[in-house]
């Protein structure tokens, strides 16, 4: 196989991974830009969100980092990122619902977000193992050790894959209740829309660089071969 193609695949899967971050990176310094009319904060609309569907068990904490929010099903925790903890943006509360949205599908028994939890060993086991079999694998001249590391290269896939209606069943969730309890106005609910499908789409990215890389891997592999 021609290495112009293996080499291609490469510059395309670092396209799309850079254009993903710049877009989102782009809409949340827009909307953390712009303060929410009725001037709640992430903390506090997470807060609200989270009372109203009957979730006051959920902790709330900031955590460092930048958009490193997330939710713990472990500990039951909302954890928002220091701006998206105290700043009363459009992204922040778009953010924190968003968060909001996987507690509740925590609560709900989401499947989708029970599959995802249950492949969590096995990605972090990938994660470290992967390239370097990969690379044993290559040195040796072990062509087992190399496909195994595709293996691993295919669970991380999968993981992405399994995320990505995880992901966007939160923000619909997310969505749904914040126009339900009136928390942004109907120009603001536009706002975090975008903000919320920025952040989908390098889910989306993700998984299309992670195929387009493990692709690569199976020509350069079957090209030695």
């Amino acid at each position: 196989m021609d290495l112009f193609i293996v080499y291609g695949l490469t510059i395309i899967a670092l396209i799309i991974v850079l254009a993903s971050q710049g877009y989102i990176k782009a809409a949340y310094s827009k909307y953390s830009k712009v303060k929410n009319k009725k001037n709640l904060t992430g903390k506090e609309a997470a807060r609200l969100m989270l009372d109203k569907n009957d979730l006051k068990n959920v902790k709330i904490e900031e955590v460092e980092g930048y958009l490193s929010d997330h939710y713990d099903p472990k500990t039951k925790t909302v954890r928002l990122s220091t701006n998206n903890y105290h700043e009363a943006s459009i992204a922040a509360v778009a953010v924190a619902c968003h968060e909001c949205g996987h507690a509740i599908q925590d609560k709900k028994g989401y499947l989708f977000l029970r599959i995802r939890h249950g492949l969590v060993p096995f990605v972090n086991l990938a994660s470290k193992l992967g390239y370097i079999a990969i690379l044993i694998g290559c040195l040796a001249q072990l062509i087992d050790l190399i496909w195994l590391g595709i293996i691993f290269e295919l669970v991380i896939l999968l993981f992405q894959i399994v995320t990505l209606p995880v992901e966007f069943n939160a923000s619909s969730r997310a969505l749904k209740k914040i126009k339900e309890y009136n928390i942004l106005d109907e120009k603001e609910y536009k706002q975090g829309r975008t903000m919320l499908t920025a952040a989908a789409l390098t889910y989306v990215a993700s998984v299309a660089s992670t195929l387009i890389e493990i692709v690569r891997l199976i020509l350069m592999f079957t090209r030695r071969d």
